[in-house]
């Protein structure tokens, strides 16, 4: 079996596939004072809660935006499982082509959920990540990764207001039932969830008309699910597009 794992700013996502069946997807958090001693016990308990073994893994791949969080779990890997993980960066065979100013500057995620896209919807598309920074980025109709657009996370976005401002409340995540907030809190999450919606709707319009074509879109990410549905274009959520990446770029490298 095949271990993935995703490290981003907020948590870790790891998965277990069979062949291309994925069969396990759990998380953890990312916290950066954590040993490998530590991670590699949170990763046993997590393959026990599923009920898998260790001997069953024969093979990793590490994608990360953390890099002192990657050290870290890269060695609990090695402890744990007595395997050198594949890490997505410079030099791994992706089959995507980059062209922006500087390819080797692209963020490994990045990358990942490229891969993904492409190849399983195909191109131009637009992908999308709503994590701790919710990221854009554009496929041409050649398969080529060509740039996008990074904007605040929705959460930072929603913590930054509770804690600027000295009467604003931190509110759930949640769209009102109407755009127009009869109240703060209201207000507060029509002006979060439902104008986070616009952006990304809008941000599809204008990519579209950039590449004068309907590009397919494809989201992902923890708060995905809290925005897409709130948005007018059609818009597929994969919670695990960067764990499929992950697989597919393994594949092109074992």
């Amino acid at each position: 079996m095949l271990l993935v794992i995703d490290i981003g700013n907020t948590n870790i996502k790891f998965g277990l596939f069979e062949g291309e069946k994925l069969t396990m997807l759990a998380r953890v958090s990312t916290d950066k004072r954590k040993t490998a001693d530590e991670f590699a016990g949170e990763f046993y308990s997590v393959l026990g809660v599923y009920g898998f073994d260790k001997s069953s893994i024969d093979g990793c791949i590490i994608s990360s935006v953390v890099p002192g969080v990657l050290r870290t779990v890269r060695q609990a890997i090695v402890t744990t499982l007595g395997l050198e993980p594949l890490v997505v960066g410079p030099g791994i065979k992706t089959g995507l082509n980059i062209k922006i100013d500087n390819p080797s500057s692209t963020g490994a995620d990045l990358v990942t959920g490229c891969v993904a896209a492409l190849n399983l919807y195909g191109a131009p598309s637009i992908v999308i990540s709503m994590g701790t920074a919710t990221t854009i980025i554009v496929i041409d109709e050649a398969g080529a990764m060509i740039g996008g657009a990074i904007s605040p996370g929705v959460a930072i976005s929603m913590s930054a207001l509770s804690e600027k401002t000295a009467l604003l409340p931190s509110v759930a995540m949640e769209a009102p039932k109407k755009v127009i907030g009869k109240n703060t809190d209201e207000c507060i999450r029509s002006g979060v969830v439902i104008g986070n919606a616009c952006m990304i709707d809008g941000m599809i319009d204008r990519i579209n008309a950039e590449m004068g074509t309907e590009c397919k879109v494809v989201a992902t990410g923890g708060l995905a699910q809290d925005i897409v549905p709130n948005c007018r274009h059609k818009i597929e959520v994969r919670d695990d597009l960067m764990l499929q990446g992950l697989r597919i770029i393994y594949n092109k490298n074992k």
